[in-house]
């Protein structure tokens, strides 16, 4: 298997940690020292345990939340995910109490792997993140 089918395969696992919380799962396809921007933090987050908390953080607002890929492209070292992220709004988020509405919007991050294969960093576009960041409604 050349490394990109590696990488998308990769890329499929990871899916299924995140909709699943799995944390060993989280720590074979995380470099422990990829670094994690979060909402939920001023400080970095690191590997698979760092990730997870965000994770973790969003179940408890969204307690089934789901991700499933729509589309992705690989290069050497990239991948790119096309996300459908649906669940619903069940607990508190952000100060906004729970309104039992049910959603499901469209993302795209772009992963980088390491010569392991391992995600070593997430880039998420920011799309209305980034319109509610910048007008201070939302923490960066």
């Amino acid at each position: 298997m050349d490394k990109i089918e590696r990488n998308k395969q990769n890329i499929e696992k990871f899916k299924n940690c995140i909709n699943t919380n799995n944390k060993q799962l989280a720590e074979e396809l995380i470099d422990p020292k990829a670094e994690f921007a979060s909402l939920i933090s001023d400080e970095k987050l690191y590997g698979g345990s760092g990730y997870l908390s965000v994770v973790d953080f969003m179940r408890q607002s969204f307690s089934d939340i789901h991700w499933e890929i729509i589309d992705m492209a690989a290069e050497e070292d990239k991948v790119a995910v096309s996300w459908i992220c649906s669940g619903t709004h069940n607990g508190n988020f952000m100060n906004f109490p729970a309104s039992g509405k049910k959603f499901s919007f469209s993302c795209m991050n772009f992963y980088y792997l390491n010569e392991e294969g391992k995600i070593i960093k997430d880039v998420a576009a920011q799309g209305l993140m980034g319109l509610l960041q910048s007008l201070g409604l939302m923490k960066k």
